[in-house]
């Protein structure tokens, strides 16, 4: 029904903001409200979920977590309240990497997913999240993946390591961190 939610983020609570479009202000549930800045005019990617007892928007800085939000909620066991901290305490990176390597440790630490959930995520996923796959990362993290590739490391190599770097490092220090990693 909706795609986006342009206006002005008049409130943020910890996990939903309300952004008051032409005088109507829509509660949107989010997993992290405070990338939204209150005062601002802001765009809110929205998914509505309309059950028999709920009505309720979820909202989304970027339309790649928006996506990655909608194949969760596709899971067998897995609904939108569930799905939101997987995006609130994850990089999109980070949870796409985990589902194609299996890493069924990485996914048990969010809450509410034990190792049924994950395995089924795995399983349904895996394979199906390519086109969501750095669209997130910073510029330093893109540098970073140009500067791998062009040292000839290959693509999954790439995205295991790149997750792992803390991007605040100058590029020199990512590059050195991802090598390090890389030759282990």
């Amino acid at each position: 029904m909706f795609d986006y939610l342009k206006g002005i983020v008049s409130k943020t609570a910890p996990n939903y903001v309300v952004i008051d479009c032409n005088g109507v202000g829509y509660k949107i549930y989010t997993p992290n409200p405070y990338k939204f800045k209150e005062g601002t005019t802001s765009t809110a990617y929205v998914y509505n979920h309309i059950r028999e007892d709920e009505n309720s928007l979820y909202g989304f800085i970027s339309e790649d977590e928006r996506e990655l939000f909608l194949k969760l909620i596709g899971v067998k066991g897995l609904g939108p309240k569930m799905a939101l901290p997987i995006l609130a305490t994850g990089s999109i990176s980070g949870i796409v990497d985990a589902i194609d390597r299996e890493n069924i440790l990485y996914l048990k630490k969010f809450p509410k997913i034990g190792d049924k959930v994950a395995k089924q995520i795995i399983l349904d996923l895996k394979g199906k999240l390519s086109s969501i796959e750095y669209s997130e990362e910073s510029n330093s993290s893109e540098e970073l993946v140009m500067a791998l590739e062009a040292l000839g490391y290959k693509s999954a190599d790439i995205k295991s390591v790149v997750t792992r770097i803390d991007p605040e490092l100058t590029i020199e220090n990512q590059i050195k961190e991802a090598l390090k990693l890389l030759l282990k």
